[in-house]
């Protein structure tokens, strides 16, 4: 018999979230994460180095006997809205969340460690477009050697190792550097995109692919939420400040009543993405209804997160057609995230199938 999923945050999860806004907004600034976007190293590894190894966030879905915090998928949402709230470009997600669960999947603990630690930054040579239970793209496997080329791995540039599926239905460990990674061009400049090319790699295998990836891949649609809610909260608080702020014809922008009907009905938007995203993280630390629960989250948090920041654009007039203001990194952002680990309509399709609702 399944229980109602617990969506209030514990007074530990909102202690974590202090301590990491906290980091953030000394070390994050907005100003920042825009020249580093520009930049050939668009990925903060002093910060990452930080929230990895000295407050231990990176080990937060590991157990303590494997080196981790022996946390749950709730405290990694916390971890993740604060993250989206300030469009960090860190490889949170990407290894904290995504490689992390494939090798609890598998069972390496000499990897987990590594990645639990901070000592490594893991990453899934998956496309990031890639939905779970989707069919996987492999490399051929040769005498023990990797031989294929990977498009669109998010974060790929960042990582010490790669988790690469093989066409013999294994998933193999490849350290960066016997790899070539080639940058593409991203919508999202805080979470980079690139291709993996491995041309008779060195390989080492871990277990059954299709399981990890599949185990990875939903905890990352799930958790994903909890990014997009952080980027829509930030784009309606941002929002709000601004137009208090903003006077037009000697009044507030935001005292005129079409401004308050639009943010009326983003509020009430933010408020069902967090409940959703809240079921989702809870689903997926207690193996209740997970599949529903995460399907119902990103369903529902794609639309919302690009319809905030879209929003938000628009309401700041001409200051959010600048470069400067960094609401254009939110909007990549949520628009980036509307495909990540499957589209909204993706997702909707799986809860279809999964609720036995069939189509008109």
């Amino acid at each position: 018999m399944s229980t109602e999923p617990d969506l209030l945050y514990t007074e530990e999860e909102e202690a974590l979230r202090a301590a990491v806004r906290d980091l953030l907004t000394d070390h994050c600034a907005a100003p920042g994460v825009i020249a580093r976007a520009e930049s050939d190293a668009p990925h903060d590894l002093a910060l990452w180095k930080t929230l990895a190894a000295t407050m231990g966030l990176a080990g937060l879905l590991v157990p303590e006997e494997l080196g981790g915090q022996g946390a749950t998928h709730r405290e990694a949402a916390v971890v993740l809205e604060e993250l989206g709230r300030s469009v960090a470009p860190v490889p949170y997600l990407t290894s904290a969340v995504v490689a992390t669960e494939a090798l609890l999947a598998c069972g390496d603990k000499e990897l987990l460690a590594q990645l639990a630690a901070g000592r490594a930054v893991g990453a899934l040579a998956v496309a990031l477009h890639h939905a779970p239970g989707a069919a996987l793209r492999t490399v051929r496997v040769e005498n023990g050697t990797l031989h294929g080329e990977l498009a669109g791995v998010a974060d790929a540039a960042a990582a010490d190792v790669l988790l690469v599926p093989g066409d013999d239905g294994g998933l193999y460990a490849v350290t960066a550097d016997a790899v070539t990674v080639t940058p593409q061009v991203s919508l999202d400049l805080t979470r980079p995109l690139a291709t993996v090319t491995l041309d008779g790699a060195a390989a080492r295998r871990l277990g059954d692919a299709a399981p990890a990836v599949r185990r990875a891949l939903r905890a990352a649609a799930g958790l994903l939420a909890s990014e997009q809610l952080g980027v829509a909260d930030w784009a309606l608080t941002e929002t709000v400040r601004y137009l208090k702020e903003r006077k037009q014809f000697n009044r507030p922008v935001g005292g005129f009543q079409a401004v308050k009907h639009r943010l009326a009905q983003l509020w009430l938007e933010v408020v069902n993405l967090r409940a959703a995203a809240r079921a989702a993280a809870d689903a997926l630390a207690s193996g209740e209804d997970t599949d529903v629960s995460v399907a119902v989250a990103q369903a529902y948090a794609a639309p919302v997160a690009v319809h905030a920041t879209e929003e938000a654009v628009q309401l700041h007039g001409g200051l959010g057609m600048t470069w400067e203001h960094p609401v254009h990194l939110y909007l990549k952002r949520a628009k980036a995230d509307s495909i990540a680990y499957g589209t909204a309509g993706a997702h909707r399709e799986a809860l279809a199938e999964l609720v036995d609702l069939q189509a008109p």
